[in-house]
């Protein structure tokens, strides 16, 4: 078993999302006690953006042709569409940055997704070519994402949703904080439902396996 752990937050190890990310993964090691978990911290190790030789590569060229990668982003997908594939769970911690994912999880995004290596093009359009495996998603945000207090539309969770599902991820769960930018107490109240309800996740799952 293998688990690929990302971290996007800039707070690092003190931040929320970090920590919920973790709270997901002290119950899937309790379940799988052998499992390795690779860690990819963004906010430690940043991605540079795709450069030009990326860019050509994916620039409508026949699958197979971008096969022989030199230095570059090009080589550092391959890297990293390695380590996916190995995966076979993936926990992400991630706050939510202008209603979106932030610029760390989506340079990660961009390695990751490309043509003839994890999505197929076709006439119907885009097919996944990675197959589906559980996708953890620990979020934090400063206001309220999703119910009717939410003032903004959200972004983050359909577009991780659509994209993931493009490379074929499509069993996602998010495990939510909000409102984290309204005080200590709203602060409190977010940390332990959050974390309560990952518990009931986990706890439900042991009892219907």
């Amino acid at each position: 078993m293998n688990i690929l752990h990302i971290s996007a937050s800039p707070r690092g190890f003190d931040s929320d999302s970090y920590r919920l990310s973790g709270h997901v993964l002290a119950h899937l090691r309790t379940r799988h006690p052998q499992a390795r978990v690779a860690e990819r911290p963004l906010w430690s190790t940043p991605l540079t953006q795709v450069d030009e030789a990326y860019a050509v590569a994916l620039a409508g060229g026949p699958a197979g042709a971008d096969v022989a990668t030199g230095p570059g982003t090009l080589a550092r997908s391959d890297e990293l569409i390695e380590e996916l594939q190995k995966a076979d769970l993936l926990v992400i911690g991630t706050p939510v940055h202008n209603l979106t994912v932030p610029a760390s999880l989506k340079a990660w995004i961009d390695h990751v997704v490309r043509v003839h290596r994890t999505v197929r093009p076709t006439p119907q359009g885009k097919v996944g070519m990675l197959p589906d495996r559980p996708v953890y998603v620990a979020v934090t945000s400063g206001g309220w994402r999703t119910g009717p207090r939410a003032r903004n539309p959200d972004f983050f969770e359909p577009y991780l949703r659509a994209v993931l599902g493009m490379v074929g991820l499509r069993e996602l769960v998010f495990f939510s904080m909000e409102g984290m930018a309204l005080g200590e107490e709203r602060i409190a109240q977010a940390r332990h439902d959050a974390h309560a309800e990952v518990d009931r996740h986990f706890d439900v799952r042991e009892v219907d396996d």
